[in-house]
């Protein structure tokens, strides 16, 4: 067994583990990154947020992501059988200075750029090397294992530990932490299409959403002439499908006519996948020598896109923490990571909010028709740009939001109470089979 030693040591290669990387390499620490397979991948949450920007910025990324991505300048929401047209929220209306765009991505090309800038960056890197065992120290160090792709075995002793491992979620399960999530429960059927509709003009490359009954549907534009559709629904309406995935996607998308339109001219680029519930968090974030970032401590929805922003975010955050145990001032150590877990939380607990509420009548009518009082639109367009953490005056208007939802939702209280019931009685059902 091979033996080595390094100051931080990063579990996985994706968006939250490479910006960790990059940013704690820039600051002169020795950095090992362990991703178990290798650059280019496919993987899906294709849409970026406005306030990944300024990160990408920061990492030195983002002339090359905008290369690669198109231009996003908002999302659309359409009520499903509605017969309404699409209702567009633009990031340009948003309060405070986020960025007026973002941009939706192919994830191998995006996550493989990411990856390549931690390598030029210095950061040690190691593909195809699967993590197989870590150990505490009584000094808050941790022993790593991991086994290469030919079969070696090699031990890491880290100073401090990242885990970055995604859905993975390795120290979670490892160690009991991971719990499913009581109030929300999902899953996924997606693909690419080829011949989708796009939208007119400068709008061609916004995300399109569409509410329908079991869940909603999204369109991602992606270069050329790639759409990246899939659909989020209940666990319990996914083990409905009797036909391969590839029909049962098509049948959806046809259920909703609005979006069945665009899909005239379509035809697959690949075959269609699903992953199962996606609703999960851990027990905890952080400890001495060790911090989970992004879906290693938890993943709510793709709703809003805000996956690989909330992951690049936390990330960004937790290099501070880094530097702080390292540094070994552990005043200096409580302040960061006090102010790691209160914005990850925050972040976490606003997107939440919505995204629990989403699927409801209520929720569907108040963002096809909002009401801006106060400048609530402008503050839910705040969120759809990422600008959750410190921006008090969308915080502010946010609970204005948070009042006209419930008042909708009191005026229908009883298709809102049975939508309720409907909804936890799935979770239960969706948490047991997870068991």
């Amino acid at each position: 067994m091979t033996k080595h030693e390094t100051d931080v040591l990063v579990i996985g290669g994706g968006p939250a583990g490479t910006t960790f990387a990059t940013l704690l390499r820039k600051q002169g620490r020795q950095v090992t990154l362990l991703e178990k397979g290798r650059h280019p991948r496919f993987h899906i949450g294709e849409s970026l947020l406005p306030m990944n920007l300024p990160i990408l910025d920061r990492l030195g990324v983002l002339d090359d992501v905008r290369k690669i991505g198109v231009p996003k300048l908002g999302a659309d929401f359409t009520i499903g059988n509605s017969g309404e047209s699409e209702r567009v929220f633009y990031f340009r209306d948003a309060l405070g200075e986020s960025p007026p765009h973002a941009f939706e991505v192919r994830r191998s090309e995006f996550d493989h750029l990411l990856f390549e800038n931690s390598r030029r960056a210095g950061v040690q890197i190691h593909e195809d090397t699967k993590v197989t065992k870590v150990t505490p120290n009584a000094d808050g160090s941790h022993d790593v294992v991991a086994i290469d792709d030919q079969g070696t075995t090699h031990h890491w002793v880290a100073k401090f530990l990242v885990d970055a491992s995604g859905r993975d979620t390795f120290l979670s399960r490892a160690n009991g932490w991971k719990l499913p999530n009581p109030r929300h429960a999902s899953g996924a059927i997606f693909g690419h299409f080829r011949g989708v509709q796009r939208r007119d003009g400068d709008d061609e490359g916004n995300i399109s959403i569409y509410w329908f009954k079991q869940g909603w549907i999204w369109m991602i534009p992606l270069r050329g002439e790639t759409m990246s559709i899939g659909a989020v629904c209940s666990p319990e309406f996914l083990r409905t499908r009797k036909a391969s995935l590839d029909e049962f996607l098509l049948k959806v998308i046809a259920s909703v006519p609005e979006a069945a339109a665009r899909m005239r001219s379509a035809s697959a680029d690949m075959p269609a996948q699903a992953t199962g519930n996606y609703s999960y968090l851990s027990d905890r974030m952080i400890g001495p020598g060790y911090i989970m970032v992004g879906d290693a401590f938890a993943f709510i929805d793709p709703v809003f896109s805000s996956g690989v922003y909330l992951a690049m975010s936390s990330a960004e955050r937790g290099v501070d923490v880094a530097e702080a145990w390292l540094s070994g001032s552990r005043r200096q150590y409580a302040k960061a990571r006090r102010r790691y877990e209160k914005l990850t939380r925050r972040g976490i607990s606003i997107f939440s909010w919505f995204i629990y509420r989403f699927t409801s009548p209520a929720m569907s009518n108040l963002m096809s028709n909002p009401k801006n009082a106060l400048q609530v639109v402008q503050a839910v367009i705040s969120m759809l740009a990422g600008d959750v953490y410190s921006n008090r005056a969308v915080r502010r208007r946010l609970l204005v939001f948070k009042t006209i939802y419930s008042m909708s939702w009191l005026m229908n209280w009883r298709e809102s109470l049975a939508d309720r019931r409907a909804k936890m009685a799935g979770v239960r059902m969706a948490n047991r089979a997870a068991e």
